[in-house]
């Protein structure tokens, strides 16, 4: 969750203090333009071969290009910025509203948006439970994840719901054997949960 620093400078007169999420958006990902931008191009080609291509191919590639850039944010910073999760999820609703009327497949709508609205509660009831373990930006992240993988089936928003944890687990064992982390060190989470969902769809087209 994004909060504004003490340093940060004072507005000017009749200036919003708090720039909108799109004003912010290049601010986030400059400091990491380089990683963001390959791990972008790769996202991209992942999500075009993953989806077919079809109808729903626009949404899994702005998904995928804005989760390379989260995971790169997150890894680096800790933290999911409001400014490219929440319009991600926007522009990624109306996307998958628009394959659904190209291809009458209302009932995949309804699936996605269903797991969005499954994910998002599972994650925020953990959050309630253990807000420290688990980030307010990590329940909007699954919003979006439910979103998206719910086009494709249950399965697969399954499948994101339980693999991140598989997969945080074992990278935090595997840390604590080698000594480089212990009990208290901070892992974020969000690449996790994305390298899940990817995981998800992926074994759907292979399937």
């Amino acid at each position: 969750m994004e909060a504004s620093g003490p340093d940060a400078p004072p507005a000017a007169p009749g200036q919003d203090p708090r720039p909108s999420l799109l004003r912010r958006l290049p601010g986030e990902i400059a400091p990491f333009r380089r990683p963001v931008a390959v791990g972008a191009l790769v996202a991209a080609a992942w999500a075009v071969w993953v989806s077919g291509p079809g109808p729903a191919t626009p949404a899994l590639v702005v998904t995928a290009a804005a989760g390379a850039a989260l995971a790169v944010i997150d890894a680096r910073t800790h933290r999911l910025p409001d400014a490219v999760v929440l319009p991600t999820t926007v522009v990624a609703a109306l996307l998958l509203a628009l394959a659904a009327g190209i291809t009458g497949d209302l009932a995949a709508l309804q699936r996605a948006a269903l797991g969005a609205l499954v994910l998002g509660a599972v994650y925020l009831l953990l959050h309630v439970l253990n807000p420290r373990g688990l980030g307010f930006g990590d329940v909007k992240l699954a919003v979006l994840l439910g979103l998206v993988t719910g086009w494709w089936g249950w399965t697969p928003v399954w499948v994101t719901t339980v693999a991140p944890f598989l997969l945080g687990g074992l990278v935090a064992l595997a840390l604590l054997v080698v000594r480089r982390a212990d009990r208290h060190t901070a892992i974020p989470f969000g690449p996790f949960m994305l390298f899940g969902a990817a995981l998800a769809v992926t074994a759907v087209r292979l399937a």
